[in-house]
């Protein structure tokens, strides 16, 4: 049996309002999908931002591994109740949680390969760790962990679950767009003490730290950003037009970031580079359009 369909109800609309608040660029896109598509994704992403906080809160090293062993153990948890709900009671890893409650109706739903939220946990906690990247193929695997996994999730979503040919270009956006947020960030990132860009490009362009990147450097890093970009793209064409839609509006959004940073790469290290709503929905209608077209 299923769990009450009020508390899932209520479950949803919390992530919905988290996603709202919290994802501007996420939101724009996933507001494009069905309903039911549209509460999934909410709350993977909810779920997402609760292990991002996590990782970028201010406790210290050892609570910020220790909650986040937590939520390693409420997904196990959500994997095992999956399977043993009634109709009069939730799980006990869902009780109380109402971005855990999302997430158990969103796996039931859509079959979601929770194995990629253990990665992202992964990813985050390179973050605690402050794992730094000395090539660029280190940084694509940290990438992958806390970007890539979210675009498995994604595509279980848009088509309905189970093992999925599209996953690999999903991942290759999901890195795309994290290069892109590692280059926006760069400035706030080191000022945090995270390092990102590969020790390697950082020597071949002779920067010394992240605090001396040069533009070229940038531009450099950028050409590699869309470049991914274009791979993973590819995904659109194997979409219905409403998940393309959703696709195309959230990449549009980051590669319009892209874009301004390639073109003005000494503008992040003065300010974070972000787009005004009214482009961000201007973008959002564009790529309804474009799938249509």
């Amino acid at each position: 049996m299923t769990m009450p369909a009020l508390e899932v109800e209520y479950s949803y609309r919390a992530c919905e309002e988290i996603t709202r608040r919290e994802a501007a660029n996420f939101y724009y896109g996933i507001r494009l999908l069905p309903r039911e598509k549209r509460q999934a994704m909410s709350a993977v992403y909810a779920f997402a931002r609760r292990v991002d906080d996590i990782g970028d809160g201010d406790d210290e090293r050892p609570a910020k591994l220790a909650a986040l062993q937590a939520e390693r153990a409420r997904l196990a948890a959500i994997a095992t109740d999956s399977g043993e709900t009634n109709g009069d009671h939730l799980p006990s890893a869902s009780y109380g949680d109402a971005v855990a409650v999302g997430l158990m109706d969103a796996l039931a739903r859509f079959d979601l390969p929770l194995d990629a939220l253990e990665l992202l946990i992964d990813g985050v906690e390179l973050d605690v760790r402050g794992t730094t990247y000395e090539t660029f193929d280190d940084l694509v695997v940290y990438c992958r962990e806390v970007a890539g996994s979210i675009g498995r999730l994604c595509v279980a979503i848009f088509t309905g679950g189970g093992a999925n040919g599209n996953a690999t270009l999903a991942d290759d956006l999901g890195v795309a767009m994290q290069l892109t947020n590692i280059l926006r960030d760069v400035r706030e990132d080191y000022e945090h003490g995270r390092v990102y860009l590969p020790a390697e490009d950082l020597r071949r362009f002779g920067c010394p730290a992240p605090s001396e990147i040069s533009a070229e450097l940038i531009r450099f890093e950028a050409v590699r950003a869309r470049e991914w970009f274009d791979r993973g793209l590819r995904l659109v064409d194997a979409l219905d037009a409403r998940s393309g839609s959703c696709v195309l509006a959230m990449t549009g959004i980051y590669r319009r970031i892209l874009e301004r940073i390639a073109r003005q790469p000494e503008e992040i290290l003065q300010r974070r580079i972000s787009l005004p709503a009214w482009e961000k929905a201007w973008l959002a209608a564009r790529s309804l359009a474009g799938v249509r077209t």
